[in-house]
């Protein structure tokens, strides 16, 4: 079994999913999208416009986050993962409407080889931070009294902007002691959208590769003692 097969075995009838942006998300789309061609009759909500893209092509039902409402189930991966199941995520530009669709739905299931595992966020040294344009200056000027540096995405010398037209700042950091209490001090920053910390989010972390499930996390009792 592999993580995908795992991830699919979440999957039945009827549901309404988030569907990812990344390598290992696109990997998900084309199994899911192999399941569709076999009758299997769900719905997609893209978290990136490069998702929608590849879900169309395979010929996945897709609806608006607005059309959706509440999903059943959003399948995404990351770009680090602690021990505690929390996450860094946006290392691929679409960490804003990743977060909003993992919020909107029920459960939260993450793909991730094991080089994303780390002992704490930071650790590989990049934390994604989606910014309004106008707040460029600001931003990255406040954020380095955060204690990182951030550099600004760019593409032939210019900015790129975000799926959402934004930009995004990778901020250059260390292992963070209190990645909450940092997340609350980026988000006062006035232009700052969100940063790419998910905490909490995750309900099941798979770890593997497309040959084998090596090892996963179920959070799902933890989250339901402390809801």
């Amino acid at each position: 079994m592999t993580i995908f097969d795992r991830a699919l075995s979440e999957v039945s009838a009827g549901m309404t999913l988030g569907l990812g942006s990344g390598r290992a998300s696109q990997q998900f789309v084309r199994a899911l999208a192999a399941r569709v061609r076999d009758g299997l009759a769900i719905r997609g909500v893209p978290t990136s416009i490069e998702t929608e893209q590849l879900a169309r092509e395979l010929h996945v039902p897709l609806v608006t986050l607005a059309e959706a409402g509440r999903l059943d189930l959003t399948v995404d991966g990351a770009d680090e993962v602690d021990p505690a199941a929390n996450l860094i995520k946006g290392y691929g530009r679409a960490l804003l409407r990743e977060k909003i669709v993992a919020a909107s739905s029920r459960r939260l299931i993450i793909l991730v080889g094991t080089e994303k595992l780390v002992p704490r966020l930071g650790t590989r040294g990049k934390l994604p931070v989606e910014i309004v344009p106008f707040a460029l200056t600001l931003c990255q000027r406040r954020l380095r009294e955060l204690g990182c540096e951030p550099v600004l995405y760019e593409r032939d010398g210019q900015p790129l902007p975000t799926d959402n037209g934004n930009y995004l700042l990778d901020c250059r950091i260390g292992p963070l002691e209190n990645p909450e209490e940092w997340q609350t001090q980026a988000r006062r920053i006035p232009g700052v959208v969100d940063t790419g910390l998910f905490l909490g989010m995750a309900d099941l972390v798979l770890v593997g590769d497309s040959q084998t499930l090596q090892w996963q996390q179920d959070l799902r009792p933890s989250r339901a003692a402390s809801a």
